[in-house]
């Protein structure tokens, strides 16, 4: 693989990895929701998805998309439904009011590191967009004429630094943020925005096209 190949390759995936999606949205929820760690439970559960959206790149699921359409329609209405409803669980979160001499977020009782870590699978797996970043996006940096598991190595080593630090950006951005949501009332309007959110992304998904 050539260096501005590489190069191409990691500056747009930085771009595109910053933009704040559902999977972004869902680390700093999970860190305003409950904590650093946690976020980072989702956060895995995350990559574990993308991990396995390459890995079937790789083996050739864009031929598969390509020759059957309905295959992605079918991803892309799930996928949208899972976000919807996501956004619901959110939404409806109920928060109890933290005492002022308590310096823990209001929020509702705490999740098991299995439960975020799948919800974050989830999310991630139900994504068409991250999909179609595996099966499209990805192979264009993949040289015919050369070994090709050095050169999936080396992409996927390079997204995942990429998208883990992002992760951390976000996560981090979020656990800030839960100092500011001490007030049932403020953490409750955080719950109705980042639930209005995913609500918003199941409905561009839902309208996307193959």
């Amino acid at each position: 693989m050539k260096l501005h190949t590489w190069w191409l390759f990691v500056t747009a995936t930085f771009f595109i990895s910053a933009a704040p999606g559902p999977n972004m949205l869902l680390i700093m929820s999970q860190s305003v929701r409950f904590n650093f760690r946690s976020a980072m439970c989702g956060a895995m559960g995350c990559l574990t998805a993308l991990f396995m959206m390459m890995s079937a790149s790789a083996a050739g699921l864009g031929v598969l998309l390509q020759s059957a359409p309905a295959v992605f329609e079918t991803l892309r209405w799930i996928g949208a439904a899972y976000l919807a409803y996501l956004g619901y669980k959110v939404w409806t979160a109920p928060v109890t009011e933290a005492s002022p001499e308590d310096d823990a977020t209001p929020m509702r009782a705490q999740a098991t590191a299995w439960e975020l870590y799948r919800v974050g699978f989830v999310t991630a797996a139900s994504n068409p967009k991250a999909l179609l970043f595996a099966v499209a996006f990805l192979p264009q940096f993949m040289q015919a004429g050369q070994p090709q598991l050095p050169q999936f190595g080396i992409l996927l080593g390079s997204f995942t630094v990429i998208e883990m630090s992002w992760y951390l950006i976000y996560a981090i951005g979020g656990f800030k943020l839960s100092v500011y949501l001490k007030r049932a009332s403020v953490l409750k309007m955080f719950n109705r925005v980042t639930g209005g959110a995913f609500v918003g992304f199941a409905a561009l998904m839902a309208g996307m096209k193959a």
